[in-house]
């Protein structure tokens, strides 16, 4: 079976969803991020999976659901944390990140079968969710991240490689207030809706003042 990997940030203020500032407040945009984090992890607790792990540049919260192993994060960019990530799985292993709450258990039970590598294309040009069969760190490293053309970029690596590369759907990452808006009416019933529910509130009040 596979591995499941959520890399993710401890959802603290000034630390997380800095886009989100303005129109929210930095302890209401790391609300969000805690939702977000709770909705993926949710999701991850439920879809099938030899070894679920959260790869955490920070401290476990309450926000963690039993069932899920916690490890540090490397030092280094993004592209080194990943194929840190990756080195640790000795099988076939699907990382995603804490960007997309509208995940779901189906979207991450994946079959190797026939494919080598798994690509979740984001609409802002990056990925969602990156799998391989046989994890190799040196596919990641040196791969310009949080660029428009990082999925595009990464997908070729693979390709290169030899692998065969299945794509998942496209989804948006949260990264903006109008993307935060967007994901909610996605997933309408989870935790980052209800969040993003209360926080639209309270800012609203705000700038009425």
């Amino acid at each position: 079976m596979t591995t499941l990997l959520v890399i993710a940030k401890e959802p603290r203020p000034g630390r997380v969803k800095t886009r989100l500032t303005p129109p929210f407040t930095p302890v209401q945009a790391a609300a969000l991020a805690e939702a977000a984090l709770a909705d993926t992890l949710r999701a991850v607790a439920a879809a099938p999976a030899r070894r679920r792990v959260l790869v955490l540049d920070g401290t476990p919260g309450p926000w963690l659901p039993p069932g899920i192993d916690v490890v540090p994060q490397c030092a280094g960019g993004l592209d080194e944390r990943l194929a840190d990530a990756f080195a640790g799985c000795a099988g076939p292993a699907l990382l995603i990140g804490m960007d997309t709450p509208q995940v779901t258990p189906e979207l991450l039970t994946v079959d190797f079968t026939g494919c080598d590598a798994y690509v979740g294309p984001a609409e802002d040009g990056g990925f969602w969710a990156l799998g391989m069969a046989r994890p190799d760190p040196a596919l990641l490293r040196g791969v310009p991240m949080s660029t428009p053309l990082t999925g595009a970029v990464q997908r070729a690596r693979l390709l290169a490689a030899g692998l065969r590369v299945r794509d998942l759907p496209r989804l948006r990452d949260v990264d903006t207030a109008a993307d935060a808006s967007a994901v909610a009416a996605l997933a309408p019933h989870g935790r980052f809706a209800a969040r993003l529910a209360a926080c639209t509130e309270v800012a609203g009040r705000r700038a009425g003042r």
